[in-house]
């Protein structure tokens, strides 16, 4: 049963000692925070988004369009009162909720995925283990509690097969494919500092560890700066794929026996593809504003994606969640858990583990308290029947 509110009582009782937390409580003021003590380059990486940012402005936006109605006299308060655990993919979550893959941690703290990992498994939620990771899929599936693996699909089929193998090995409960990123989207806060992480072997992880990718070297990339550039030069060539059809979803499902999440979907028509293709379930995502600037909403897809296939594969949500109540309204709008992205990664930068925890335990604490107030003591308890739309 829930207990994530109970983060509320501990702070006030800190309180009556004097102490109070050193981090904001909103994801709002982390981002500001962020802004002011990261390196100009990591927080570049991370809050920044595709050429005049109006898709990632969008994506908060469209929370506004909609407001709970919550309901009274249900009896949600008491210990036990409330359950927000799910199971999606097989995968039990004590929340509706997973850490988006966010790649190069490392530019944000010395231990990247790995601190992600253990906070997540401690918190009873799932992480999204990126493909462009700073530690590798061992080293982060080996402190992760219930974790999914995130593919970028390289230039390469035998890579790529390598990459989900290693996966699976490693305890993955999930494949996570992104299909939105056949190359990097236009990010002007990047190109301003002139800054690429990967050009700088930073969330090259995987590849440098991957014997596919290592068997393309002339030389091992730790044996020279001249062996690390090689190696770098040949990632170049190698990411992302324009080429990518629904008969890979089929080659995918060929490949491995774990259920299989198609992430960027946006589009009625390419959520049907993916399904038809033998996807488990779709992600309305869209790379959180990162890759095409104009594009329609994430949460604005969302109901029709829901509509088109959430009789046949589990449909999640990503790209805009910033609060408890963000979270009731996509799984009131069909949803079956959310990912969550960008202010537990400013936490990480902040404070370590300290800061990732602080961030995760605050939307969680957020999320159990709008939970209560509403009226609903299950997720099966939200539905369409506990938002209102209207024109803003």
């Amino acid at each position: 049963m829930s207990s994530f509110v109970d983060f509320q009582n501990e702070i006030y009782l800190s309180g009556l000692a004097g102490i109070v937390p050193s981090l904001p409580m909103t994801a709002a003021g982390l981002e500001a925070r962020a802004r002011e003590e990261l390196e100009p380059a990591a927080f570049a990486y991370v809050a920044g988004s595709a050429s005049a940012e109006r898709t990632a402005a969008a994506n908060l936006h469209a929370f506004e369009k909609y407001r709970l109605m919550p309901r009274m006299l249900r009896g949600t308060s008491g210990p036990g009162a409330r359950d927000l655990s799910v199971e999606v993919l097989g995968t039990h979550l004590a929340a509706p909720v997973l850490t988006a893959p966010i790649g190069v941690l490392g530019l944000l703290h010395e231990r990247g995925e790995t601190v992600v990992a253990e906070v997540t498994r401690e918190l009873g939620i799932g992480m999204v283990l990126s493909t462009a990771g700073s530690s590798t899929i061992e080293e982060a599936g080996a402190l992760a509690g219930d974790w999914w693996y995130q593919l970028y699909w390289p230039n390469d089929p035998e890579l790529a097969r390598s990459f989900v193998e290693r996966a699976e090995k490693a305890g993955a409960k999930a494949i996570v494919v992104t299909i939105d990123t056949p190359a990097l989207g236009w990010r002007p806060r990047d190109l301003a500092l002139g800054h690429l992480p990967f050009l700088h072997g930073k969330g090259m992880a995987n590849y440098l560890s991957d014997p596919v990718f290592r068997a393309k070297l002339a030389a091992p990339p730790e044996q020279s700066e001249e062996a690390m550039r090689a190696a770098v030069l040949t990632w170049l060539g190698l990411f992302g794929n324009h080429g990518l059809r629904p008969a890979d979803i089929a080659r995918l499902r060929d490949w491995t026996e774990l259920p299989i999440a198609v992430k960027g979907v946006v589009h009625p028509d390419d959520a049907r593809q993916c399904v038809d293709a033998g996807a488990d379930a779709v992600i309305v995502s869209n790379h959180g504003g990162r890759q095409v600037d104009g594009a329609i909403a994430a949460l604005d897809a969302l109901p029709t994606i829901v509509a088109t296939v959430g009789d046949r594969a589990d449909v999640l949500f990503d790209s805009g969640i910033r609060t408890g109540s963000d979270i009731m309204i996509a799984l009131s709008l069909g949803a079956k858990a959310v990912l969550y992205g960008r202010p537990w990664a400013y936490g990480l930068g902040l404070a370590g583990r300290d800061g990732v925890r602080h961030a995760l335990r605050t939307l969680l604490a957020d999320f159990d308290a709008a939970m209560g107030l509403s009226g609903c003591t299950t997720l099966d308890d939200l539905s369409r029947t506990m938002i209102s739309s209207y024109r803003i």
